[in-house]
């Protein structure tokens, strides 16, 4: 019998696959990460500059596997969401504009054991969070060093590191972003198109409370979004033409704060800018498979969406929660972890979630970055509908929260 160097090998230490690993690690696997970036880079302030909604059911996972004490202090909760369709901004907080959305944390209380619609936290401190945990969970971490070529046979997978090094064990995981190597390395292509749009994001401090309200604002150029942080902060990612985008960061301070606060609106203040700038271009890219022989995908490297509705971070800790799920019961019942009817448990309970979530988010997009006066009377009349219709809100809420459909052990909080 071959003597492998792990259980799982994880390509890709960043969010997605380093939850995959502690919660590999809860149940008893000996997960191994590799990662180009060792982890003191990527929790520099100009590694990454974006913000991620983090639904209350994926917070229940990081409770669970010990990262819930390092990510409190961070953790900003969503009291409220509003979302306005107009062409300026601010319409929902002035009541002046019928075509807006209000969701209230406070209509789901008892069904959510008083959680959040969700929570705002800077992905630096997100990776901090985790790196801490990993590190005290014992789990090995191989950086900066990236997984260059993938083998599999009946004995496992064997990867070659970019020192020359191999290392196997029964079964990969892509945990590496839209561009994973060992994904084309197993021949799964992807589907995807670009939208034209890039996202400027960046942190700012503001003059009045927040009070927990996150804004969307859905204007011709693509959505302009406002989500609380601690300390009275808020990231926003401001959607434009990509031309545009790169105009707008390369701008003197001053002129992008006077364009930042067209967008922005009065009722909040000022605001001052607190930190660099970043642009990030937008598109869609799916994976035709979410397994290959001895190798699986989660994250960006499974599914990279529009961060429109802010859940690409939420469906990669779901595919975490279902992957560990599935290996720690197929090793309890003595499987071979990277064996094909292992892997296809864990496909077929993805599958169906993250396309239809893909699919529906390009919709999204495609319905609200316009100005057609007859997509925007017909969304108008949507969002107003379901504002009035509870019911049709706190479907919303919880499936936001992540809370709706088979959810796996750690979403729910449980250990596996």
């Amino acid at each position: 019998m071959r003597t492998h160097d792990a259980d799982v090998i994880i390509a890709g230490a960043g969010m997605a696959g380093s939850t995959l690993a502690l919660a590999l690690a809860s149940g008893g696997l000996r997960p191994l990460l590799v990662d180009p970036q060792p982890f003191e880079a990527q929790l520099a302030p100009t590694f990454d500059g974006r913000s991620s909604a983090i639904a209350y059911s994926s917070f229940r996972q990081w409770r669970t596997l010990g990262a819930g004490e390092a990510l409190e202090p961070h953790a900003q909760r969503i009291e409220q969401i509003l979302v306005t369709d107009g062409r300026t901004p601010g319409a929902a907080a002035r009541g002046a504009s019928p075509a807006f959305l209000r969701f209230d944390s406070s209509e789901i209380a008892d069904r959510s054991d008083g959680e959040p619609l969700g929570y705002l936290i800077e992905n630096r401190q997100i990776r901090a969070a985790l790196s801490q945990t990993v590190t005290r969970a014992g789990i090995p971490v191989i950086a900066p060093m990236a997984a260059n070529h993938l083998e599999v046979d009946a004995g496992g997978a064997r990867l070659t590191l970019s020192d020359g090094r191999v290392l196997s064990a029964p079964l990969a995981v892509s945990a590496e972003g839209r561009g994973s190597t060992l994904r084309k390395a197993a021949g799964i292509g992807d589907i995807g198109w670009g939208y034209g749009q890039s996202g400027v994001v960046a942190t700012v401090k503001m003059q009045r409370p927040h009070e927990g309200v996150a804004h969307e604002y859905f204007l011709p150029s693509g959505p302009f979004a406002i989500l609380p942080l601690t300390d009275n902060r808020a990231s926003l990612v401001w959607t434009e033409s990509t031309a545009r985008a790169e105009a707008l960061s390369g701008a003197r301070p001053e002129a992008f704060h006077a364009h930042l606060m067209r967008r922005f609106g009065e009722f909040l203040g000022d605001v001052e800018i607190v930190g660099p700038i970043f642009v990030y271009p937008l598109s869609l890219s799916l994976a035709e498979r979410m397994v290959a022989p001895r190798l699986a995908l989660i994250g960006d490297a499974a599914h990279g969406v529009h961060p429109i509705a802010g859940q690409g971070l939420n469906l990669g800790l779901k595919d975490a929660a279902a992957l560990a799920e599935v290996l720690v019961e197929a090793l309890r019942g003595g499987e071979d972890l990277g064996s094909e009817v292992v892997l296809e448990r864990y496909a077929r309970w993805r599958r169906f979630d993250t396309v239809t979530n893909a699919l529906a988010f390009d919709g999204f997009v495609r319905l609200f970055s316009n100005d057609n006066p007859l997509l925007r009377l017909a969304r108008g009349i949507g969002l107003a509908a379901v504002n009035r219709i509870a019911p049709a809100r706190r479907f919303f809420m919880h499936e936001a929260g992540g809370a709706v459909g088979d959810l796996p052990r750690l979403l729910r909080g449980q250990a596996l």
